[in-house]
């Protein structure tokens, strides 16, 4: 079955618009897991500008389902991770000033620098995730780490599925075989949302885990958010029981 682990970084963003704790992303949270969520995922930037660190801390004490910390391998990131030990670590290769996830790692020349994470956070127990793109050789050498995962980046997926949705998959599809076949876990997250998710899994079934922020707390407005969670797990299942 694969999982849905609710990204609540545009909870925070919001609260921090007015300061105060209004909305709450703990409860937030608590409340995602109530309504079917199966995963927490939270993305600390340098300049906490959505998620803050002291978040991280207070989510770990009520989270009760798997919980994700995702983010540039700084030393202070390395240091929250293996205090906290979250179940998961997706190690993203953003500069600290990026808006948003825009690609995956060069897993060939940062091979070095990604096993010794990955060494380094499985000494803390915590599952290790690489976020890449779906160049064969990119998938290869993330292998290569002895990373437990990679999180596939959909954007390129999710940018061209109005227009050739067969086109936009094939790559995904390919990516998620050959990780498969090297003993990889798959999971995959950026720009998915209700038109997109259920052909994506439908294609691709063995996915492990989709991380989804933006799009379902936008939803979450329109449908309210347990409404919209058990949407996004709906488009979760074979598209015979969709119908």
């Amino acid at each position: 079955m694969t999982k849905l682990s609710v990204n609540i970084n545009k909870v925070a963003t919001l609260r921090n618009a007015r300061g105060g704790n209004v909305p709450d992303v703990v409860k937030v949270a608590i409340d995602c897991e109530r309504f079917g969520a199966q995963g927490i995922t939270v993305h600390p930037r340098p300049d906490e500008r959505h998620i803050r660190f002291k978040d991280v801390y207070d989510l770990k004490a009520k989270i009760k389902t798997e919980f994700n910390i995702e983010g540039y391998p700084s030393q202070k990131f390395i240091d929250l991770v293996t205090t906290i030990r979250p179940t998961q670590v997706t190690l993203v290769p953003d500069k600290p000033d990026a808006i948003t996830s825009n690609a995956g790692w060069d897993t060939v020349e940062n091979q070095q620098f990604l096993s010794d994470l990955v060494d380094t956070f499985r000494a803390a127990g915590v599952r290790t995730s690489i976020f890449v793109g779906t160049e064969p050789k990119i998938i290869e050498f993330a292998a290569k780490t002895g990373a437990d995962r990679i999180e596939l980046y959909t954007e390129p997926y999710a940018a061209m599925y109005d227009k050739n949705k067969e086109v936009a998959i094939a790559p995904f599809v390919e990516a998620a075989k050959l990780a498969k076949k090297l003993g990889l876990g798959v999971n995959a997250g950026h720009d998915l949302n209700l038109e997109n998710l259920n052909y994506l899994y439908v294609n691709i079934p063995w996915i492990d885990e989709v991380s989804i922020g933006h799009a379902l707390i936008s939803d979450a407005l329109y449908l309210g958010l347990e409404n919209t969670i058990k949407a996004y797990k709906n488009c979760l299942k074979e598209k015979t029981e969709l119908d």
